[in-house]
């Protein structure tokens, strides 16, 4: 909710299109490898060197990287509200994501997550991927909250299921005004700007 989705399937058919290549034949070998990668267990070199450079072309990898940090955005309204929740200091907030190490690291320090996040719970670090309810359990231990204590937030049903399912609960992210309103129903007023 705070920045759009890192290396999803929009932003591989557009580089797909940039750059030239069959996107069938790359979405084939990302399917395979990319939840090793999102694990931690493959480098971004690695990742990049079987979805796409496993053949000569006529792009570099710091090109394609380039443009896959490009991809990545902050979405300023729900930004803000972040950004409102974490100085009232009320609330542990924290991330919990889907994401390989090297893009990870590049959109927190980009657009300065620790400003708003005190703990990432990112799959590369931990080795889980969302929905599995492991996942959602390992950061309630870690942070030592009760699953009633959380909210989580994400964009897609999956996520959001895979949290109701661990105990938490959990709002499905379609837009700000719509977050502000749902956050209010677990008791949770956002400060004013």
């Amino acid at each position: 909710m705070l920045l759009t989705n890192g290396w999803d399937t929009p932003a591989r058919r557009a580089a797909a299109e940039k750059f030239h290549f069959d996107w069938q034949e790359h979405d084939a070998r990302h399917q395979a490898l990319f939840p090793e990668y999102e694990r931690g267990r493959l480098t971004l070199d690695e990742y990049l060197s079987e979805t796409v450079f496993f053949q000569q072309r006529a792009f570099s990898p710091d090109e394609f990287k380039q443009f896959m940090n490009a991809c990545s955005r902050e979405l300023p309204e729900s930004r803000a509200i972040a950004d409102r929740l974490a100085r009232s200091q009320n609330y542990l907030m924290a991330a919990l994501n889907n994401e390989g190490r090297e893009l990870n690291e590049f959109r927190i320090a980009t657009f300065d997550l620790r400003r708003t996040l005190s703990l990432f719970f990112s799959s590369c670090y931990v080795g889980l991927r969302k929905p599995d309810p492991a996942i959602y359990r390992l950061a309630l231990n870690v942070s030592q909250r009760r699953s009633s204590e959380g909210i989580f937030i994400d964009d897609r049903p999956e996520n959001v299921e895979g949290a109701r399912q661990a105990g938490l609960n959990a709002i499905r992210f379609e837009s700000a005004p719509q977050l502000v309103g749902e956050l209010a129903k677990f008791g949770v007023e956002v400060p004013s700007a």
